[in-house]
C-alpha cells in the first residue's frame, strides 16, 4: 500500500507527542494569535516561539500532530506539523489520502511560509476557512535550517523589506541548504530525505523570497521543470500552473512564473530557471514528485508577502482536493512507464526556438547616475507600470541520454556514497561471494572544475566519458544496486559520471583522478626499450604520436609515458569510474 510507512511514521509521531490532546472551542484564555499578527505583520516567530505554537496545536486539537525527528547540524531535531482530516488515524484504519509537504525557512531570513504556514493550519482546525479538508495530509517543517533560524539577526537581508528581524541564509555549517540535496552535507538534508521517502508527497511546496528584478507581482513560483517530469510535466503545465494562476488571480495575487532576471530588465521576456538535482524542485522531480518553489517579492512588505504566501498555501490544499486522484493516476502512470524505459535523459537546455507568451506586470527600467558611484545604475521606475505581452522560454531539449543498466555495482570502499542511497530509500544488496563479472566500464576522460569552493566542494563540470566492457573482479560485500524500481531515475543522475549533479560531479570519487603509481624515467628507460623491441604495434603508434606532436619529439620523458600509458604497468584504477553497469 502506497502510504504504508507512513502510518508506521504517524504511529512513532503519535508516541512522539506525548501530552494529551484536549480539543476545546476558543476560549479567552487561550491566545491563537501569532507574532505575525501581533506586530501586524513586522515581526516573525522565533525558533522556539514557532515551536511552542507548534505544540499548542498539538496539544489542543486531536486532528493535529507533531512529530520530533531526525536530527540537524544545529543539533535539534526537525519538527514536523501534520493536519490529518481524520480524528483517529491510524494505520489500522487510515485512508488513502493525498499528501502535501510543505518545507519552510530553508532561508531563515526568507519566513513568510513559516507565518502562513501556522495562521492557514489554525485556522483550518478552527473552522474559519471557507473550505472543508477531506483527503490531504497537511504536513508542513515550520524551520527546516534550525541553525540560520537561531542565527537571528536585523541587517543580512539588505534587499528585502521586513520582518524586522529574522534568520540567516547558512545554517550551522554555513551551507546553503537548498543547495544541499544531492551531496547531502549536512544532517539536515538526510533527516529531510528520510520524512520525503516516507510520507511520499504528492506535491512539494517550498517557500522563499526572490531577489532580482522588479515586478508589479508580490508572488512568482518556480514550477518542477515540465520537460523532465513526463506525463507529471504534461499535468503540471496543463492542468496544475493554470489552476494556480486563474486562482490567485481571483483572490487578488496574481502570479507569473519566477523572473529569472538579473542586472537587466524582463521587458524582452526571460527563461525559466534551471533547477537542477542539488535544488528541492529539481530533487523533487527526481522522484517524479511535482513542486513549487515559491517566490516572493523582496521588495513588497512583510505583511503583504505572507498573505499572498497563505493564498496558494491554500490554493495546493484545494488543487489536491479537486485534482488529486487525477495527479495520483499521472504520477503512477509515469512511474510505470519509467519502469519500461531502457534509456532516460541525464542532460536538457532550454529550447529558445519556442516560447509562450506572458502577459507580464512589470515597471519601467532606465539607467541613471548613481548618487554613490556618479556612474550609471539600473532603476526601476514604479510611478510607470506596464502589462505587456513578453515570450516565455520554458521548452526543453534533450541533448544527453543513458541506457539504464540493470543494476549498478560500487566496491565496499565507497560507504559514503552508498549510505547517501541509502537515505534515499534506494535498496542496497552485498554479493554474497567473490565474482568476476561482464560489466560496463567508464573512463573519465576529461572535466573542468570551479576555481573557488562551491558550497564546500569544488564541483566539476563539463565532464567527458568513454565507457567500455571489462571484466572486473568483485569482492564479497560489494554493494549491488538494482534499478528496477520507482528510483531508477534517481540512479541513473546521481549515479552517472558526466550528469550535471553525479556524485562524481560533487567530488565522492576524486581519489581516481590522481595516479598512485607512476616510473622514474632511468629505471623505466631499459624497460621501455624491451616493450617496443616485443610490440611494433606500440612502436609505430608512438613514431606516429611523434609526428603529430613536435613537443614529443623533443622529450625523452613524454616518450616514455606515452609507452607507460599502453603497458600493464599503468593503474586500471586511475580515471576508471568505481561505479559498474551490469547489463546482462
Amino acid at each position: 500500500m502506497k502510504k504504508y510507512f507512513f502510518y508506521q511514521f504517524i504511529l512513532i509521531g503519535f508516541l512522539i507527542s506525548c501530552d494529551t490532546k484536549q480539543e476545546q472551542p476558543l476560549s479567552e484564555e487561550v491566545d491563537w494569535s501569532t507574532v505575525f499578527e501581533k506586530t501586524d505583520g513586522k515581526e516573525t516567530f522565533t525558533y522556539q516561539e514557532g515551536i511552542d505554537y507548534l505544540q499548542k496545536l498539538n496539544k489542543h486539537y486531536e486532528k493535529f500532530h507533531v512529530l520530533e525527528y531526525g536530527t540537524t547540524d544545529a543539533g535539534y531535531p526537525l519538527h514536523l506539523g501534520i493536519y490529518t482530516p481524520d480524528e483517529n488515524y491510524l494505520p489500522t484504519d487510515f485512508k488513502e489520502k493525498n499528501v502535501l509537504l510543505i518545507n519552510n525557512a530553508i532561508h531563515p531570513g526568507e519566513p513568510d511560509g513559516v507565518d502562513a504556514s501556522f495562521m492557514l493550519v489554525r485556522n483550518i482546525l478552527q473552522g474559519k476557512e471557507d473550505f472543508e479538508v477531506k483527503n490531504t495530509i497537511i504536513a508542513f517543517i515550520p524551520f527546516y535550517n534550525i541553525g540560520g533560524a537561531l542565527n537571528r539577526n536585523t541587517g543580512t537581508r539588505a534587499n528585502q523589506e521586513g520582518p524586522h528581524s529574522y534568520g540567516f541564509r547558512g545554517n550551522a555549517q554555513n551551507l546553503d541548504l537548498n543547495r544541499d540535496f544531492i551531496k547531502m552535507d549536512s544532517k539536515n538534508m538526510k533527516t529531510l530525505a528520510e520524512i520525503f521517502h516516507l510520507i511520499q508527497p504528492d506535491l512539494f511546496i517550498d517557500t522563499h523570497v526572490s531577489n532580482g528584478a522588479d515586478y508589479q507581482y508580490t508572488l512568482t513560483y518556480l514550477a518542477s521543470h515540465e520537460g523532465k517530469l513526463g506525463e507529471v510535466g504534461k499535468f503540471v503545465k496543463s492542468t496544475m500552473n493554470p489552476y494556480f494562476e486563474k486562482n490567485m488571480e481571483e483572490k487578488g495575487w496574481p502570479i507569473v512564473p519566477y523572473v529569472n532576471v538579473w542586472g537587466t530588465t524582463p521587458d524582452k521576456g526571460y527563461r525559466q530557471f534551471y533547477d537542477s538535482p542539488r535544488y528541492s524542485s529539481g530533487y523533487a522531480a527526481l522522484f517524479n514528485v511535482p513542486s513549487y518553489v515559491i517566490e516572493t517579492h523582496m521588495l513588497k512588505p512583510f505583511k503583504q508577502r505572507t498573505q499572498a504566501t497563505y493564498e496558494f498555501l491554500k490554493q495546493s490544499i484545494l488543487l489536491l482536493e479537486e485534482k488529486g486522484d487525477a495527479l495520483t493516476q499521472v504520477m503512477k502512470k509515469e512511474r510505470n512507464q519509467q519502469q519500461l524505459a531502457t534509456y532516460l535523459p541525464i542532460k536538457w537546455q532550454i529550447d529558445e526556438s519556442v516560447a509562450d507568451t506572458l502577459n507580464f506586470k512589470g515597471y519601467e527600467g532606465e539607467i541613471i547616475k548613481s548618487k554613490v558611484s556618479g556612474l550609471d545604475r539600473l532603476y526601476y521606475d514604479r510611478s510607470k507600470p506596464y502589462n505587456n505581452k513578453i515570450p516565455f522560454y520554458s521548452g526543453l531539449t534533450v541533448v544527453d541520454s543513458v541506457k539504464v543498466p540493470a543494476a549498478y555495482i560500487i566496491p565496499k570502499g565507497y560507504q559514503k556514497v552508498v549510505e547517501m542511497l541509502k537515505q534515499n530509500n534506494i535498496d542496497v544488496e552485498e554479493l554474497p561471494t567473490d565474482i568476476e563479472k561482464q560489466v560496463m566500464t567508464t573512463y573519465i576522460e576529461d572535466y573542468q572544475t570551479v576555481k573557488s569552493p562551491y558550497e564546500g566542494h569544488y564541483l566539476h563540470y563539463d565532464i567527458k566519458t568513454s565507457e567500455k566492457e571489462e571484466n572486473i573482479k568483485f569482492l564479497k560485500g560489494d554493494y549491488l544496486i538494482k534499478t528496477d524500481n520507482q528510483s531508477k531515475r534517481f540512479l541513473v543522475e546521481v549515479l552517472t559520471a558526466r550528469a550535471q549533479d553525479s556524485y562524481f560531479a560533487w567530488n565522492f570519487f576524486d581519489a581516481i583522478l590522481q595516479q598512485k603509481e607512476h616510473f622514474s624515467s632511468y629505471v623505466f628507460e631499459d624497460k621501455a626499450a624491451k616493450l617496443l623491441k616485443e610490440n611494433p604495434q606500440l612502436l609505430k603508434e608512438l613514431e606516429d604520436a611523434k609526428k603529430r606532436d613536435p613537443e614529443m619529439r623533443k622529450s625523452a620523458y613524454k616518450q616514455l609515458n606515452f609507452i607507460y600509458d599502453r603497458s600493464n604497468h599503468k593503474e586500471t584504477s586511475y580515471r576508471r569510474y568505481p561505479v559498474y553497469s551490469v547489463y546482462h
